[in-house]
């Protein structure tokens, strides 16, 4: 079975390839050099330039296009370490005219797992929708869902995140104050563009699903202490990988065991102690690994490595989920990037789907506990899911997928001004 679906998948990804033309060259993403010297202020633009978005994209037989304008963006963020940094993204300025009460809205989106490799920011695959460089491909599964939001008039900024696309650095995924800057320094660039029609006055929500929902859960979070002028309504927090350990241990032996690698990569690359600890465990396989997913986007890595096991990557046997959880240097670094320890200042919705069978629902429905008991207001959504999927991704991607209208109406009414209750009295009885 397993070989049948890695036959399938690699036979679709060669067909791909093949059918696509000659990869970019690397000069082609000039834009994305940062400079040596960046400007003070975080959210500052760096540099701006039109963007054509990609066209003839077709979604289960229907036509896709992108009604907005859209300028691409470098901008000023911050790292873990309080670094300055350059992130690039999208402004989408819709095209529609808003019509609702006040200020155009603003959306700061932040996409699910794309990859650790340049090939894959969305601000490419907006451009191309499926971007090839150096043999490695991003494709722009989350335009449909930025779509939606541009259908209603409202505005849509688009995170690179620190280190994918720009050259200097490799991305930091699953860091969670990565994530949270660069998400809402998104927002603050957004409202710079020359030209755009938000304004400090427009109502702003955060969205995201997977690796984007535990940047908009994150972003929620830091947003009272880190950006407190910033005008956020809301936050749709889908699938979020608040407890990387245990994300550690849902993820290991699927079709996405590579993500683990990329948090790896995204967490120590800050910490040397960290790299330190964990080169005393890791084998020249999984050191290969780690330096191979670095560059890859996540097609890459699904052929590279779906349904291989963490424990064939160190020395001991174990896997990461058992030595990270006994090594107490490891498990500080792990647990530094735990979302639910702050509180957010908005209504958040949190989704997941009860067998998620790539990120844990146990820790997803626990970040919701955890803001329950801080007194946010939280609305909690289970997706009820009767079958797993054995580590396949599908029970983790189907909630996105089926729930992205209802996840996009929530988030609208909180840009509206429209009140919602709480639902934490009842989370005790809910899957």
């Amino acid at each position: 079975m397993i070989r049948s679906i890695r036959f399938l998948v690699g036979a679709a990804a060669g067909a791909l390839v093949a059918s696509l033309a000659v990869a970019q060259p690397a000069s082609a993403a000039s834009f994305y050099d940062p400079p040596s010297t960046l400007p003070g202020g975080l959210g500052t633009i760096v540099k701006s330039e039109p963007m054509k978005l990609a066209t003839n994209i077709v979604v289960g037989g229907v036509p896709i296009k992108v009604s907005a304008n859209a300028t691409k963006i470098m901008y000023t963020s911050t790292d873990e370490l309080g670094e300055p940094v350059a992130v690039t993204g999208v402004y989408l300025e819709p095209t529609k005219k808003w019509s609702g009460k006040g200020a155009r809205p603003l959306v700061a989106f932040a996409a699910g797992t794309q990859g650790q490799g340049d090939a894959c920011a969305p601000s490419k695959t907006l451009e191309k929708l499926i971007n090839v460089e150096s043999g490695e491909f991003g494709i722009g599964y989350e335009i449909p869902s930025i779509n939606d939001y541009v259908k209603r008039g409202i505005a849509v900024v688009v995170t690179d995140y620190i280190g994918l696309g720009t050259t200097d650095r490799v991305h930091s995924y699953t860091n969670r104050l990565d994530m949270a800057h660069a998400l809402l320094d998104a927002a603050r660039a957004a409202l710079r563009v020359p030209g755009a029609s938000v304004t400090s006055a427009s109502p702003i929500g955060l969205h995201g699903y997977s690796q984007g929902g535990g940047a908009s859960g994150a972003a929620a979070e830091l947003a009272p202490q880190y950006a407190p002028e910033l005008n956020i309504k809301g936050a749709f927090v889908g699938a979020p990988p608040a407890n990387l350990l245990e994300v550690t241990k849902s993820a290991d032996g699927t079709t996405l065991t590579g993500v683990i690698a990329y948090a790896i990569n995204g967490i120590t690359q800050y910490h040397p102690e960290l790299a330190a600890a964990l080169d005393t465990y890791v084998t020249d396989d999984g050191r290969a690994a780690l330096q191979k997913v670095s560059n890859q986007c996540i097609g890459g890595t699904l052929l590279s490595y779906a349904f291989s096991k963490t424990s064939k990557w160190t020395k001991n046997g174990k896997s990461a989920y058992d030595i990270v959880k006994n090594d107490p240097t490891l498990r500080a670094g792990v647990d530094r990037h735990r979302i639910g320890k702050l509180k957010p200042a908005v209504p958040v919705q949190v989704l997941t789907g009860t067998k998620d069978d790539i990120v844990d629902h146990g820790q997803a429905r626990q970040l919701a506990k955890d803001w329950c008991d801080k007194g946010v207001n939280v609305t909690y959504k289970p997706v009820i899911q009767l079958l797993g999927s054995a580590g396949t991704s599908l029970n983790h991607l189907t909630p996105m997928l089926t729930h992205s209208g209802q996840a996009h109406d929530w988030l609208a009414d909180r840009l509206a001004g429209k009140s919602v209750k709480s639902n934490c009295s009842s989370l005790w009885l809910l899957p």
